[in-house]
């Protein structure tokens, strides 16, 4: 910098009120942020938060993944109140061995998730609860060989008692041996039996159980991948060595049941937490619909999730699906864009963290107007119409 002839500072080899260029600081028209309708940030004040409620609407009006959270619980709550909405929500992650499973069972009874796609693995932990069986806490002083040789499962900082499996198997066993051969099975047909065994004989809570009274469908597409799959895999092999017929299974039959259900519906929401398979399978929906009407000139209408919440730590430059943004996949055709009404929210923190805020929160809003049960429609009259 040097000084003019007026004693006026200007920048080096420029007059003063020259053009400049772009971000250079000269000729700035400072704008008023009201006149511009920015939406202010407000201090988080302790004193005034006397619920759940309370303190996410306080974060939604901070900033970082606070302001997340607090705007996924609108996205949420949006998708609650919407009574032509049909969410699925997927699963993936050790939410049940973390002991989220009736957070998953409550979305389920109040109506406001309709349909589950989830691991496997997910589903065989949560049979473990369902049926009254725990996890516990792992100790660090103990070795994995050690805890091998115990019969302990460790599922990063929670054990999984191989007895626990041992006892879901007896479950299994139960209502594999009463399949019809002649009945082709698939995830969504077999959790609708395992909901059905565990609404006769357990008197505690679980996903599959309320997925069964409230008729919504649980899906698995990665079957095999799991306990649930190897246990139909013994199964089969004992039928065969017993001289019985084979159990066929299809998962085509999960993939059609699910695209002619969430055709029916005026508009979709998604609830995904974490990523994987599950996310992928339930947004192919979207292209699978658009490929049918283009390569095979089906008249079915072109749908696409209105609504989106996801919450998952991954971030994008792992390369995985799991961290993708949806606005990524607005360029598949999965989903609506928002400048045509598409509304998602985004949380990049632990779903065990998250999960429990946002729901508590939605339910308080829906509690506090005498709606507990979310739309007010069961999810098996919102998939039948």
């Amino acid at each position: 910098m040097k000084q003019g002839n007026h004693g006026k500072v200007q920048s080096a080899g420029k007059p003063h009120g020259g053009s400049g260029h772009a971000g250079d600081g000269v000729e700035r028209h400072l704008h008023n942020p009201i006149a511009d309708r920015l939406i202010p940030l407000e201090p988080l004040d302790l004193s005034k938060v006397k619920s759940i409620d309370d303190l996410v609407r306080a974060m939604s009006k901070t900033a970082f993944t606070g302001r997340q959270l607090g705007e996924a619980a609108d996205v949420l709550e949006a998708m609650a109140r919407d009574e032509e909405c049909f969410v699925v929500m997927t699963l993936s992650g050790a939410m049940t061995v973390a002991k989220q499973g009736l957070i998953v069972a409550e979305l389920i009874d109040r109506g406001i998730v309709n349909a589950v796609v989830s691991t496997g693995a997910l589903m065989a932990h949560g049979l473990v609860e369902a049926t009254g069986r725990a996890h516990f806490r792992y100790n660090p002083e103990v070795s994995d060989e050690e805890l091998y040789e115990q019969g302990y499962n460790r599922v990063y900082d929670t054990l999984e008692p191989e007895q626990n499996l041992d006892d879901v198997e007896v479950v299994m066993s139960a209502v594999l041996e009463g399949w019809d051969h002649s009945e082709t099975m698939c995830s969504y047909k077999l959790n609708h039996a395992i909901g059905a065994y565990l609404a006769k004989h357990s008197e505690d809570r679980g996903i599959l159980k309320s997925a069964h009274e409230m008729g919504v469908p649980v899906f698995v597409p990665a079957f095999t991948d799991s306990e649930m799959g190897l246990d139909t895999a013994l199964n089969n092999r004992l039928r065969e060595s017993t001289g019985r017929h084979k159990i066929r299974f299809d998962p085509f039959e999960d993939l059609e049941h699910f695209a002619a259900t969430l055709l029916r519906q005026k508009k979709l929401g998604i609830l995904t937490i974490g990523g994987g398979v599950p996310r992928n399978w339930s947004q192919q929906f979207g292209p699978f619909c658009e490929l049918r009407h283009r390569r095979l000139g089906e008249n079915v209408p072109l749908k696409r999730y209105h609504y989106g919440l996801r919450i998952c730590p991954e971030p994008v430059y792992w390369g995985g699906l799991s961290g993708s943004p949806y606005s990524e996949a607005i360029s598949w055709g999965k989903f609506v864009p928002p400048a045509e009404g598409g509304k998602f929210g985004e949380v990049f923190v632990d779903a065990t963290v998250g999960l429990p805020l946002i729901v508590a929160a939605v339910f308080e809003r829906l509690d506090k107007n005498g709606n507990k049960a979310g739309k007010g429609k069961t999810a098996a009259a919102k998939a039948k119409k």
